[in-house]
């Protein structure tokens, strides 16, 4: 292991203690395997004698030779290298426990916790907690040390095989059993470290006993490993023991670990010679390059030192090419081995203080210090030479520049001269108009900007005239003449501009006038114009209105329009006299400039006629909106016909509702006086049917006539019929119902007062439901409209949810309990809706209260028929007929009846059920469809 691996320790999580607390535990099943208890009898005993023979003495008992507790101080102290207590020789049996617990007591000081190890399972040869004592000790003393990157004991194990044998073909490490049946990863083992020893390219994966005898074959006689297994054992065992093989592979890591450590020694020698040849080789390399470096410098010294000065500038040019080659070509070299001079001489002085030898001493002057000293005198005579060779240069180079530079500016300013008195000179002015006057005294505002700036380039060609005088040049005549040409030139130049700008800007306040003139005419006949083409927009614009005073709004808008006619004519006047006034101005002083307003696009031709369409526009929409006005009047008379009519046919229909619904709900009188009423309700509904009628009619001419709303009343045609619809449906249901009562009534044998208890029961419990949201919005419309029909003072829907029905049969006195509700829930909402209808309520109040035939009563009957003394045999075949039509009556009553159940047949349903049977219960069993319950009669003994 490395020393930065040793370093570094092992965190798995938990701490030392439980870690082996957790390897300690002794799984007592796994001994139960004979071949794996056979496994590791054969490990522990070689790997103990691996250690004895150290002492010279061995085993052959694991579980006999450790009893008296000798051998195992004995063991105890090779592998730990300390001294136990003196052991008790004696033979009896405290002296042997005696000697265990010493050895134990060691074990639990190395941070070892046994459990359920004790001396006296020692002492008496128990194989199971020997062998785990053994396995203990394996891992505190073999196994724990083993660290490979952070990791320790098992883990470390496992990864430094895996590491180990993971270039090799065919071997995958993952535990320390199944992974190791082939023996190729024993093989992989030696071949790293000794490959010597195996060639691992001729063994065969399906060989395993062959590839485990070999490994160990070679382990025990070249690697001093014994052999601690026998290969049958791993091959014919479906799993291998893992401590056996965690044993062996540790005695494997231990012997290459020392090989590692031997090979690390000869290492660290062979490095340290290397240290020394390298350091060697550095100072004789100093020495040549601190020679030849300042032997360089004292041949360059001098020659940078020179000052003698040429007198063309081709010489001077010459050598300071010769400086830059040795710039470019001679110096960067030198500098380059000055600077590894350095830094073999700072490697070689950190190489030797870390070997701990004495600092590196070179020759007298060729110290780091010497160098420097040189090479700093090269640098000033290099600096000092540069600095002449440049001043040289620049002083013949400003001469030449002057010249070059004089001759440049003068040529730039003769050609920007060029043309330029001609243009000064132009009248072109005399017909200009003022933009165009404007824009030439912009334009002569540039010129001038330019020939100020063209002063100083003048000053400039003077005084490189005058440094070249003073300068002695050779052409200096010709650069005189030349600059005084350029300065008459100058002064003509200033002479017309002068002149040229006092004419523009005479020109420019003659027009001036004229263009204030055009400004305001632009500024008034814009808004003009804007307000001729609204209006034209307007006067054409279609409507489309409502109401009468939609139409009387847009006769004021009109009538405050034309009311504005006069001030706008005003406006149209002043904006033609501005015109007028332009061309007086331009006939008056001659000017011969464009007429054409540059500001505005709008001509007074285009101005006039707009205005005379406006005129033309305005009794034209005078018409238009009369006519409109008179048909709007047409509509309203149309509305308020229609209004007067649904304003009384509405509370007419919501009347004969509320009339309908007290009727319905009355239980002063009897049914057939409430039948009578409805009768007549019905008649006087179906002669209102020509109001009805006629309000379509006039509907009709209002759709025509295209009124979509209409502010007299609240009801619309659709409300109407929807209305009128209701109450038909209404009045016949409320029939139907009163029908049905009254044959239910007369079927069932009930009473007047009985059929008003019930109804006012009914009544009081018929509560109103939410509307669902989920409706049509024309079932809602229909729904609201209904709502706002019934009587305000009791809205029922006729029909109780299961809450109501079960409270109002509680105030009936029934005792409920939730099957007896469910079973009358089943007979009074047979499909589950949720509610009860008041017909499904008749007809469960009839079945609990009408008359029936009692057990007694036939029995009674059965007595009568046996009193004419027919035979015992006539009876039973009479009793089985009564049977029989008995259960005719039922199957016919569940059809015919409404309401009624199989199971719970009525005897008002047909005559014949009057007969009494005799005592006892009979299940007569159904006929085929449609039902297939089975109807019980219940009879008891009569009186």
């Amino acid at each position: 292991m490395t020393q930065i691996e040793n370093m570094l320790p092992y965190d798995n999580g938990y701490d030392q203690d439980e870690y082996m607390m957790q390897e300690e535990e002794w799984d007592r099943d796994l001994l139960l395997d004979p071949a794996w208890e056979k496994q590791q009898r054969k490990t522990f005993t070689a790997w103990c004698n691996s250690h004895l023979r150290k002492a010279g003495v061995q085993i052959e008992n694991i579980e006999e030779d450790f009893r008296n507790g000798l051998k195992l101080m004995l063991l105890l102290e090779v592998i730990s290298g300390e001294r136990l207590s003196k052991p008790d020789r004696g033979k009896m049996r405290f002296h042997k426990i005696a000697n265990v617990n010493k050895a134990l007591d060691f074990i639990t000081s190395k941070g070892v916790k046994l459990v359920s190890i004790g001396a006296e399972e020692i002492v008496d040869g128990n194989v199971k907690m020997t062998l785990g004592m053994i396995w203990t000790i394996i891992l505190r003393f073999a196994i724990q040390d083993i660290s490979v990157e952070e990791t320790s004991a098992k883990e470390g194990l496992l990864l430094w095989c895996q590491r180990k044998t993971a270039p090799y073909r065919n071997v995958n490490v993952q535990n320390f059993h199944v992974s190791w049946k082939d023996g190729l990863a024993f093989c992989a083992l030696i071949h790293r470290h000794r490959p010597d020893l195996i060639d691992y390219a001729k063994l065969n994966k399906d060989d395993a006993l062959g590839n485990l005898n070999l490994a160990f074959d070679i382990a025990e006689k070249h690697l001093d490993i014994p052999k601690m297994l026998d290969a049958e054992d791993i091959v014919n065992t479906p799993k291998p023991d893992e401590r056996a093989i965690m044993t062996y592979v540790s005695c494997f890591y231990h012997a290459f670990a020392g090989a590692e450590q031997a090979e690390t020694a000869a290492n660290r020698i062979c490095k340290i010679l290397g240290v020394n040849q390298e350091n060697e080789k550095l100072m004789e390399e100093y020495e040549r390059l601190a020679s030849e470096l300042l032997e360089w410098i004292r041949r360059t010294t001098p020659w940078l030192e020179n000052r003698v000065s040429e007198k063309t500038m081709a010489l001077m040019q010459r050598k300071l090419e010769d400086f830059r080659d040795y710039r470019r070509m001679h110096k960067p070299p030198k500098v380059q081995e000055k600077c590894q001079l350095e830094i073999n001489f700072n490697t070689l002085q950190t190489k030797l203080r870390i070997s701990n030898r004495p600092a590196f001493m070179p020759s007298e002057g060729k110290m780091v210090s010497d160098i420097a000293s040189a090479w700093q005198g090269l640098e000033q005579a290099e600096k000092g030479y540069e600095e002449w060779l440049l001043t040289e240069i620049r002083k013949l180079q400003r001469v030449d520049h002057l010249a070059e530079k004089f001759r440049q500016k003068a040529t730039s300013h003769e050609t920007w001269a060029s043309g330029k008195e001609e243009i000064l000179t132009q009248k072109d002015y005399e017909s200009a108009s003022l933009m165009e006057i404007r824009a030439l005294l912009r334009k002569h505002e540039a010129f001038e900007s330019d020939l100020s700036a063209h002063q100083d380039r003048v000053e400039q060609i003077a005084a490189i005239a005058q440094e070249l005088n003073e300068l002695d040049y050779h052409d200096v005549a010709a650069v005189n003449q030349r600059c005084q040409s350029i300065c008459d030139v100058w002064d003509q130049l200033g002479t017309l501009t002068q002149k040229r700008r006092e004419a523009l800007e005479r020109t420019e306040k003659l027009l001036e006038t004229v263009e204030q003139l055009f400004l305001e005419y632009a500024k008034r006949s814009a808004p003009f114009n804007s307000w001729l083409e609204g209006a034209m927009e307007d006067l054409q614009d279609m409507f489309i209105v409502h109401t009468i005073e939609e139409v009387q709004s847009l006769l004021a808008a009109h009538e405050q329009f034309k009311s504005t006619l006069p001030e706008a004519d005003a406006e149209r006047q002043a904006i033609l006299g501005i015109q007028q006034e332009v061309q007086k101005i331009f006939h008056s002083y001659g000017i011969h400039g464009n007429l054409t307003n540059p500001y505005s696009t709008i001509s007074p031709e285009e101005i006039l006629s707009k205005w005379e369409k406006v005129k033309k526009l305005v009794p034209q929409r005078d018409g238009a909106l009369q006519e409109e006005l008179a048909r709007q009047h047409g509509n309203e008379r149309l509305r308020r016909q229609f209004a007067a009519q649904a304003n009384l046919i509405g509370p007419w229909i919501q009347t004969r509702m509320e009339e309908i619904g007290r009727c319905s709900l009355e239980i002063g009188g009897t049914l057939e006086d409430q039948m009578t009423q409805l009768k007549q309700y019905e008649h006087v509904i179906i002669s209102y049917k020509p109001n009805i009628d006629k309000l379509e009619g006039d509907h009709q001419l209002i759709q025509e006539s295209l009124i979509f709303d209409n502010k007299h009343t609240n009801y619309t045609m659709e409300h109407i019929r929807v209305g009128w619809e209701l109450l038909l449906t209404t009045v016949a249901r409320t029939i139907n119902d009163i029908e049905t009562q009254i044959l239910t009534r007369d079927a069932k044998g009930i009473s007047q007062e009985q059929m008003n208890e019930f109804r006012s029961s009914f009544n009081h419990f018929d509560r109103v439901l939410f509307s669902d949201q989920s409706l049509s919005p024309t079932t809602t419309k229909i729904s609201e409209l209904q709502q706002q029909l019934q009587p305000r003072s009791e809205k029922k829907n006729g029909a109780m949810d299961t809450d109501d029905f079960r409270a109002c049969l509680i105030s009936m006195g029934y005792d409920l309990g939730e099957v007896e509700f469910a079973r009358i829930m089943m007979l009074v909402d047979p499909n589950a809706t949720g509610v009860v209808t008041f017909q499904s309520f008749i007809d469960f109040m009839t079945r609990e209260t009408a008359d029936t035939d009692t057990s007694e009563q036939v029995v009674a009957s059965f007595r009568i028929l046996a009193a004419d003394k027919v035979s015992v045999c006539l009876c039973v075949m009479l009793f089985t007929a009564v049977i029989n039509s008995i259960f005719a009556v039922v199957s016919f009553s569940s059809k015919s009846c409404p309401g009624t159940r199989l199971s719970t047949a009525s005897p008002e349903c047909h005559p014949i059920l009057a007969p009494g049977l005799s005592q006892g219960p009979w299940t007569i069993p159904p006929s085929p469809p449609p039902s297939t319950e089975r109807v019980t009669f219940n009879l008891t003994n009569g009186p």
